[in-house]
């Protein structure tokens, strides 16, 4: 995120101080409830997939009875049946779509294996009923204004991840160092009370602004 009153990015290299942080230690989860990921519904990929394979499906049942009522095949069908009987396996339009079919399936499997819903990060868990989530823009706009809060910071900026959370801040006055401690300490906190499942990471860098002309 971005202040409103950063002159420009800061500059970071001799001027900066940065530092790798352990991750924050927060309160385990209570009586063993584990709080995952939240898993999203995908609605719109389901439903795609459900018509595209509903409506080739009653074409081809269409097809099929049609057959058996005395009726030619359709047109498709038989150069589709041809074209299987006398390409051979190394044809570049076999290969194409066996790569297409292939890349289509990886892409399904890849849905019905993963949470998505990346945008929102799980929670502690008090009960066995109830699960939370924050969301990461919520989560660093927090930890924005919290940084903002500490002496001798004009700008900050804050990426939270999965499994880190990012500071760049730009100081105006003050030794970095001793505004980098700061705000060590006053995100630390910060992170802690957000009330997150995981232990993010926090990496802080600061730097001085950018000389103008």
């Amino acid at each position: 995120m971005n202040s409103p009153h950063s002159p420009g990015p800061p500059v970071l290299g001799n001027s900066s101080s940065a530092t790798g942080y352990d991750p924050v230690p927060t309160l385990e989860e209570e009586d063993g409830w584990r709080a995952g990921r939240f898993w999203s519904a995908r609605r719109v990929p389901a439903a795609i997939v459900a018509l595209v394979v509903l409506g080739a499906a009653g074409l081809l049942l269409y097809d099929i009875a049609a057959v058996r009522a005395g009726h030619p095949a359709m047109r498709w069908r038989r150069e589709l049946a041809d074209g299987l009987a006398t390409r051979p396996l190394d044809n570049v339009w076999v290969l194409v779509g066996a790569g297409v079919a292939a890349a289509l399936g990886l892409w399904l499997l890849l849905f019905a294996v993963t949470p998505g819903l990346r945008a929102i990060l799980p929670m502690r868990r008090t009960s066995a009923d109830t699960r939370a989530g924050l969301d990461r823009r919520a989560a660093a706009m927090m930890l924005r204004d919290r940084a903002m809060e500490v002496s001798g910071v004009q700008s900050v900026r804050v990426a939270v991840g999965r499994s880190r959370v990012r500071v760049r801040a730009v100081s105006h006055f003050r030794e970095l160092d001793d505004v980098h401690e700061d705000l060590d300490t006053v995100l630390a906190a910060a992170i802690q009370q957000l009330g997150l499942a995981g232990r993010p990471g926090l990496s802080v860098r600061v730097g001085r602004p950018a000389k103008k002309g």
